[in-house]
């Protein structure tokens, strides 16, 4: 055994069937860490993909709520055993709710090395206006 092993002991251990069943990636997500910012137009929203390119990456917008759900691309090499992880390749998966606050017609969203930088605008009956008195 060596010390790496002794000081760590379930590094080496190998799931068992049970331990596979309970993190089943098809159930199982992770929430990214995001950032949401708001300016008098548009919410702007950043989520940080790690090893997410755009085939792996499924953004939809209903009445309610805006929904990210992402899968890793990477792939470890033939032959490569992982000694640590700091991560899981479960998916990410982000909801957020609104109030048909958003305008889904106008939605921008650009994925740049595993960050998503997404502008939600307003819609127009919660923006702030200026109503001039007679």
């Amino acid at each position: 055994m060596t010390l790496l092993n002794s000081l760590i002991p379930a590094l080496n251990r190998q799931p068992s069937v049970s331990d596979k069943a309970a993190t089943s990636f098809e159930t199982q997500t992770v929430k990214p860490y995001h950032e949401i910012r708001e300016t008098a137009d548009a919410w702007g929203l950043t989520a940080y993909l790690p090893g997410v390119d755009k085939t792996g990456m499924e953004l939809t917008v209903d009445q309610h709520q805006v929904r990210i759900f992402a899968r890793r691309s990477g792939k470890v090499p033939a032959g490569w055993t992982a000694l640590y992880r700091e991560s899981t390749d479960a998916p990410y998966e982000l909801i957020l709710e609104h109030e048909n606050a958003v305008d889904a017609d106008k939605i921008h969203a650009e994925l740049k090395d595993g960050i998503l930088n997404l502008s939600l605008p307003k819609a127009a009956a919660i923006k702030p206006r200026t109503i001039s008195v007679s």
